[in-house]
C-alpha cells in the first residue's frame, strides 16, 4: 500500500519529489490566508544557528499541519513539514525578497561553496519525527550580465538562495556534494526514513 499523508507545503519541487517515490499526499494548505501561514515568522532568532533554523520551521510547519488536520476533522494521516535555506559563513540565506535580492545573494555565491539544508518533520497527535539533510554546493565564477539574465527568467523568485538546481541555474554549479533531492527541497533519503519509522515503508 503506498504511504498516504498530508503535505504542508506550497512547493511544487516537493510535490514532485514525492511523487517520484510514490507516496500518495494531499495538501494541507491555509484557507484566505495567502501563500503564507500567518502563524508562522520565518524571521531568525538572533544568533540561530542555519541547522536550527531549518528544523524548527519544519517542525512548526509539521505540527501545525496537525492542527489544522483537527481543526477541519479531516482524515487522520501524518503530516510532512520541511524547510530548506543556505548557509554561507554562518549567514542564514533564504528566498529572495526582489529581483534585486535574488541578484545580490547570487553575487555572493558566486565562486563559491556554500552549504544547503532541508530539514524534513513528520508528525501525527502522537508524536513529531525530524531529520536534517546537509550539502555543499559549489558555483563557478559568475558575470554580473550572467546574473541579471538568470533573475529575469523569474526562476529564483521562490526559491532559497534564489536558485533551483533542477533548472536553468544548474549551469552554474561546479560541484555538488551530498543530496541532490535535499538541495531541491526535499530529501528523500531522510523523508523515506521517515515514513518508515511512522509504520509507512516504500517497498515492504
Amino acid at each position: 500500500m503506498r504511504p498516504s499523508i498530508y503535505l504542508a507545503s506550497q512547493s511544487p519541487r516537493r510535490r514532485e519529489l514525492l511523487r517520484q517515490i510514490d507516496v500518495h499526499f494531499e495538501l494541507l494548505l491555509f484557507r484566505g490566508a495567502g501563500r503564507a501561514d500567518p502563524e508562522l515568522d520565518e524571521a531568525p532568532y538572533p544568533d540561530e544557528s542555519p541547522e536550527h533554523y531549518v528544523e524548527r520551521l519544519a517542525l512548526m510547519k509539521a505540527e501545525g499541519g496537525v492542527r489544522r488536520v483537527q481543526m477541519r476533522r479531516l482524515v487522520r494521516h501524518p503530516v510532512l513539514g520541511a524547510d530548506t535555506a543556505l548557509d554561507l559563513d554562518g549567514t542564514i540565506i533564504g528566498k529572495p525578497t526582489s529581483r534585486q535580492d535574488a541578484f545580490e545573494i547570487l553575487n555572493k555565491l558566486s565562486g563559491r561553496t556554500h552549504r544547503v539544508l532541508t530539514a524534513v518533520s513528520l508528525a501525527d497527535e502522537q508524536r513529531t519525527e525530524s531529520l536534517l539533510s546537509v550539502s555543499e554546493v559549489s558555483f563557478r565564477k559568475l558575470s554580473d550580465l550572467e546574473i541579471r539574465r538568470y533573475v529575469e527568467t523569474g526562476e529564483s523568485i521562490d526559491k532559497a538562495g534564489a536558485y533551483g538546481i533542477q533548472g536553468r541555474a544548474a549551469a552554474f554549479v561546479s560541484e555538488i556534494r551530498g543530496s541532490y533531492s535535499g538541495i531541491m527541497g526535499l530529501p528523500l533519503y531522510e523523508t523515506a526514513n521517515l515514513l518508515d519509522r511512522f509504520g509507512m515503508p516504500l517497498f515492504r
